[in-house]
């Protein structure tokens, strides 16, 4: 009998420092407080920090905490580099070179992973945008493409969010044979008020988007206000 196709997210946003970890870690601990396992995995990651003298990725730790504390932390994220640039430029700067094929392999332990019944669905974080380069030849949107996964937009609740986001959902109809877009999540990045476009972008964006607006994560909030159906939502990848 034929292996049915793991189910999962791709998480990208709609520019880069968005919100896709804190989005991403919301998700996963709804769904692990449901007794579900989820799969977190993240291509490549740069920008670490020294803690408790080891060198570290916040987003990777966010991702392994919010899944459980169950997986491995270098299957979380098989490549991490130190300077806040794209991935490849990060491994340039330590003389090393970003392994495109390991970009894409490193999925296929996750996906034996739900095939085997071990997890339940896969959230895969990219880097930044859609058009945010992870190599010399490769787009985050081409990652998102080869794995088949419907994308979550992460939106910043800011000025020109819905500029970015309109550019963000034409890019995904219009790249190679098109993304699916599950919806949008509206992320508040700040506690400041003085930003008067907050109060009325979700309901600008609504108009506007061909995809639904799936929540709105107030800043810093540790769960989303109203019940999404993740599960539901996630799609059969293509690997």
């Amino acid at each position: 009998m034929d292996r049915k196709p793991p189910k999962g997210l791709f998480i990208t946003g709609n520019n880069t420092a968005v919100g896709k970890t804190h989005v991403s870690g919301l998700i996963a601990r709804g769904l692990t407080a449901q007794g579900l396992r989820v799969g977190v995995y993240k291509p490549a990651a740069s920008g670490l920090i020294e803690q408790d003298g080891q060198w570290i990725s916040e987003d990777v730790q966010t991702l392994w905490q919010s899944s459980g504390e169950i997986w491995d932390r270098s299957r979380i994220c098989p490549q991490t580099y130190h300077a806040p640039l794209a991935p490849h430029l990060s491994a340039r700067a330590e003389g090393k070179k970003l392994d495109r094929a390991l970009l894409r392999s490193g999925l296929v332990y996750w996906n034996e992973r739900a095939a085997s019944g071990q997890c339940d669905l896969i959230l895969v974080e990219g880097a930044g945008g859609l058009m945010s380069p992870m190599s010399d030849e490769d787009y985050v949107a081409d990652l998102a493409l080869e794995f088949g996964f419907p994308l979550l937009v992460v939106a910043a609740n800011r000025l020109g969010v819905i500029n970015e986001t309109l550019q963000t959902l034409i890019t995904a109809k219009a790249y190679r044979q098109g993304l699916s877009v599950a919806g949008i999540v509206l992320n508040d990045l700040s506690p400041e008020l003085d930003d008067v476009s907050r109060a009325s972008n979700r309901a600008e964006l609504a108009t506007r988007c061909d995809v639904p607006i799936l929540a709105h994560v107030g800043y810093q909030a540790d769960q989303f206000a109203a019940e999404v159906d993740w599960l539901s939502l996630a799609g059969a990848g293509t690997r």
